[in-house]
């Protein structure tokens, strides 16, 4: 099997179950019991923070445990707005956020709230410039993608934290689901008020995830209840995920620079083979995204068509983001991109891990070859 779509969800490290199943045997406590096997449990969740804190160098008290990037994402602006919506009601965000932002600003727009969408060029970009552009004194939150889930594209966060820092009562939230243990961020630096990941994106499990949430903003909970993730997330927490999640985000980050280096050489090999395909256009840039993601079209064809053709050979790829790819509709990333509704509605998205191979990708091309040739592919 060849697995290609790691941007919907990676396979889970042989030790992150390991780690899942012992913690959900032996401390299987509740961690707000006053008694010993809740005291432990509240242990490894203790331990976990800390853990976390030390790997992105910030205070273990600035990290939530969370379900993932949905839960994290709309904690993070609806929080947000809520909590200091006596400060303004405007937000700025790019025009190809993931699809929970996108609602999630949708619903707050319902509500009274005022979103200015920036747009990107045709690389997926936006510039400082816009951002400075977009601020009002009625602004409290800005919120950007660090690297876009369909094509890979890099948003400059440095250097929009550098602008912000100029303007304190405006928020920076940065959706990094697909950026981190990929493209290297600064937190702290970065001048990051707010950030979201999500543990199946980095070999954890499913329904885990965490925030960092900057010491000293204060946020309006979704969940209430219980005083659980200090008041922002009632419920009791999943430690045997937590615990799983911590070690599957300690394996992605060991030898981080190594694995990176490897997913680069994969993709540029990937990038130069489908750069030959006649049939194939891509939409990646060949500059400036991550290493891990690579989109390309062909032109007219079905993209479900390719991806179920692909099966057969064992190798599985996605037609766009998971939230989104069982829709039929044109990829919204791409028409923002500028890219004809021909290309964007027969897109197919590939997404490495460090597990794939350049035999993987050989087997790829050759696949895709064999599948235009054999008039698998419907052309419409």
């Amino acid at each position: 099997m060849i697995y290609f779509d790691n941007s919907a969800t990676t396979k889970p490290y042989p030790e992150v179950i390991e780690a899942f199943t012992k913690v959900a045997t032996l401390y299987f406590g509740n961690p707000s019991s006053v008694h010993k096997l809740g005291s432990e449990a509240e242990r490894l969740i203790y331990q976990s923070r800390e853990y976390i804190g030390k790997l992105l160098s910030v205070h273990p008290s600035e990290i939530v445990f969370t379900s993932g990037g949905t839960e994290g994402n709309n904690l993070a602006i609806k929080g947000t707005a809520l909590r200091y919506r006596n400060r303004g009601k405007h937000i700025i965000a790019t025009s190809i956020e993931h699809a929970s932002i996108q609602e999630g600003l949708k619903q707050l727009e319902k509500h009274g709230y005022e979103v200015t969408y920036l747009p990107v060029n045709e690389a997926g970009v936006i510039t400082i410039q816009q951002v400075k552009d977009a601020i009002r004194i009625d602004t409290i939150l800005v919120t950007v993608i660090h690297v876009n889930n369909e094509v890979g594209t890099i948003q400059p966060i440095f250097e929009i934290g550098q602008l912000l820092n100029r303007y304190p009562q405006i928020f920076f939230h940065v959706d990094d689901v697909q950026g981190i243990g990929k493209v290297p961020l600064q937190i702290k630096e970065s001048n990051i008020d707010l950030l979201t990941v999500s543990g199946h994106k980095f070999h954890g499990l499913k329904g885990t995830g965490f925030m960092y949430v900057r010491k000293g903003i204060e946020l309006e909970p979704l969940f209430t209840g219980g005083s659980q993730e200090n008041e922002l997330r009632a419920g009791t927490e999943n430690v045997p995920g937590i615990v799983s999640m911590t070690k599957a985000l300690r394996m992605t980050l060991e030898e981080g620079e190594e694995k990176i280096l490897h997913l680069t050489k994969l993709k540029n090999h990937l990038y130069k083979l489908l750069d030959e395909m006649s049939f194939a256009k891509i939409n990646t840039p060949s500059e400036g995204t991550a290493p891990h993601i690579l989109n390309f079209s062909i032109p007219g064809a079905k993209p479900e068509t390719i991806v179920h053709a692909l099966e057969k050979y064992e190798i599985y790829v996605s037609t766009k983001s998971a939230c989104s790819s069982k829709q039929v509709s044109a990829s919204r990333i791409l028409l923002e991109m500028g890219k004809p509704e021909r290309i964007a509605s027969s897109a197919i998205r590939v997404s490495l891990s460090a597990e794939n191979t350049l035999v993987e990708i050989e087997k790829f091309y050759h696949a895709m070859n064999e599948i235009v040739e054999q008039n698998i592919v419907i052309m419409r």
